[in-house]
């Protein structure tokens, strides 16, 4: 972990999140939030460390997840540019329950749990946008339980296919996705074995629904997808 001395847009600039915050309250928190970057598979935070501050990423990805039986990673989210991770366990004062890891080179700001927690007790409306990403979020892992635990391997790893399109999108051509995932990070996501991953794509290929050439994945049948995805 090193500290950064690129500079970034203000957070208000970033995500609608901080545009809650009083001039009073922005020149605070630019006082108090750090830049920070991290390399490739540093950890972020593990899982029972004490909550000590919360993040915004500013660039790369930051994958959150739990680890399980043989140190198994069950991904439970990626990160994108201007997403906000470790703020639940800040609020709640309690220990963060998940391990987040840089998943490349990346950058955040990072603020005390101190600051962060004052200013939601200080400012109401900051306060409702809190509750109501919380809200989101939450709605968003009960989705996810019911996807891993009920749906089959295909309709899962198509969920997944789904989820990362929703995140990051597509390259200029229109079909890759703007993602590359190794096929166990892929796995992880998906609650299956790699071998597991790494044949149902290739049913997918066969299938004509994606084309694989490496890391790289196009989209060729979207609506495919959905349908495997939803029927589970």
């Amino acid at each position: 972990m090193k500290k950064q001395e690129e500079v970034f847009a203000p957070l208000w600039e970033l995500n609608s999140l901080w545009l809650t915050l009083t001039a009073e309250e922005r020149e605070r928190i630019s006082t108090h939030a750090q830049i920070i970057r991290f390399e490739k598979n540093d950890i972020i935070h593990h899982d029972g460390d004490e909550s000590k501050h919360m993040w915004m990423v500013l660039q790369g990805k930051v994958r959150i997840y739990k680890e399980g039986i043989g140190q198994q990673k069950q991904i439970i989210r990626l990160l994108k540019p201007y997403d906000i991770f470790g703020y639940r366990a800040c609020i709640a004062g309690e220990s963060y329950n998940t391990n987040a890891s840089a998943f490349e080179d990346s950058v955040v700001y990072q603020i005390s749990r101190e600051e962060f927690v004052q200013l939601v007790r200080e400012n109401g409306a900051l306060c409702y946008e809190v509750m109501q990403m919380m809200a989101k979020d939450l709605a968003f892992s009960e989705l996810q339980t019911v996807n891993l635990t009920q749906k089959h391997i295909r309709g899962r790893l198509a969920e997944s296919l789904l989820l990362l399109l929703k995140n990051y999108g597509y390259e200029e051509d229109g079909e890759t996705l703007a993602m590359l995932l190794p096929r166990e990070d892929l796995a992880n996501m998906s609650n299956m074995t790699t071998s597991n991953a790494i044949r149902t794509l290739s049913q997918f290929a066969q299938e004509g629904l994606v084309d694989i050439n490496g890391r790289h994945i196009k989209i060729l049948d979207e609506k495919a997808l959905e349908r495997i995805s939803r029927l589970g």
